[in-house]
């Protein structure tokens, strides 16, 4: 077989190993159990006797919606609690071989942990896999492999999965897992099936370093966005069942994930991470432009989006950082950061002309 088929059958092989990991992220999410904390407080009453004044009798009052929320992010943070104690003994029985205790007695793993475990082992098979498809593609064309739509969509799974391998190896993730797998899935998805193209010749436009440089930095902060958006999208899920303790469909999958707080952070060191490095792609790209077209920037379809990209991620940042609108409010203003991503990323290529509209389609 040549590369080309080779590489095809690693990206197939990659898909049916990111589907099985999708579905063990899924048993995982289902089999988790919240915490005994974490039971639905609407209805309740309060536990305790309110405060009265001396020698008044104690009597027991409905909880207001304000004691609840607040009980409800108490809960939350009880269970981030319980999830960082379940890595770090989950990290103990790795150092004694995942046979818990020296003894050698087998520690029962918490409901859902093992398949949350075959989901991150099959999602690491994936990004291998489709790596090498990827390398392959690149011997066989005798370039970078992100000439076009097709290649530059297996470049951008590979960088979803990559960034939340990454997240990986230093905190337990695993609870966006069925988030970040279905991502990659879908993305190779739409490239195998409506994006596919197996000629390796380039336009004239491309042939330059900046083909190496420009469309990297692009790939890898499209990967960033992603696993941002990902953790935004469970943040204002938590954050609704923690403000609204009736939300029995919020509180069912907060339960399952860390608190708001947590998700809040992760998102925004996430963006903040990457978007300096969009920035370097967006002024690459000027450069590029000049060097290949004579001029740094003509308002093209490409370069207007991603420009918008720039501003609503800046004004994200902007607003994470400013009084009165962190928050639910700055999340969504990432979320609306992301979808001009895409807009930028699908849109503009599939939909609109201009001088970047050589997807090879």
């Amino acid at each position: 077989m040549s590369l080309a088929q080779w590489s095809n059958l690693f990206v197939y092989a990659s898909m049916a190993m990111y589907a099985l990991a999708f579905i063990a992220f899924a048993v995982s999410f289902a089999a988790t159990r919240p915490s005994p904390d974490a039971a639905p407080v609407e209805g309740a009453v309060a536990s305790e006797p309110a405060a009265v004044s001396a020698g008044a009798g104690a009597t027991a009052g409905a909880v207001t919606t304000a004691d609840a929320a607040a009980r409800a992010r108490a809960e939350a943070r009880a269970r981030s609690a319980q999830l960082e104690a379940e890595m770090a003994a989950e990290a103990r029985r790795s150092r004694w071989g995942g046979g818990g205790a020296p003894g050698g007695s087998d520690e029962a793993l918490a409901p859902g942990r093992r398949a949350a475990n075959i989901g991150m082992s099959l999602t690491w098979l994936a990004t291998g896999l489709l790596l090498a498809g990827l390398v392959a593609r690149g011997l066989w064309s005798g370039r970078a492999p992100w000439g076009n739509m097709y290649e530059y969509s297996l470049a951008s799974a590979l960088a979803i999965s990559g960034v939340f391998l990454a997240f990986s190896l230093r905190r337990d993730v695993r609870w966006l897992g069925l988030l970040v797998s279905a991502a990659s899935l879908i993305t190779l998805g739409i490239a195998v099936l409506l994006l596919y193209n197996d000629s390796p010749q380039l336009v004239p436009a491309l042939h330059s370093y900046w083909l190496i440089i420009h469309v990297s930095a692009a790939i890898i902060s499209g990967g960033a966005f992603t696993v941002g958006a990902a953790a935004t999208v469970l943040y204002l899920i938590a954050d609704r069942a923690e403000r609204v303790p009736g939300a029995r469909i919020s509180r069912s999958i907060a339960a399952r994930i860390p608190d708001a707080t947590t998700l809040d952070t992760l998102a925004y060191r996430t963006n903040a991470f990457v978007f300096p490095l969009w920035t370097f792609a967006v002024i690459a790209g000027a450069i590029w432009a000049e060097d290949a077209w004579g001029r740094y920037w003509g308002w093209d379809p490409k370069e207007t989006w991603a420009f918008i990209t720039w501003l609503v991620y800046a004004g994200y940042l902007h607003a994470r950082a400013t009084a009165g609108w962190r928050g639910r409010k700055a999340a969504v203003i990432g979320l609306i950061g992301f979808a001009s991503f895409l807009i930028n990323y699908f849109g503009v290529n599939l939909f609109a002309g201009g001088l970047h509209s050589y997807a090879g389609l």
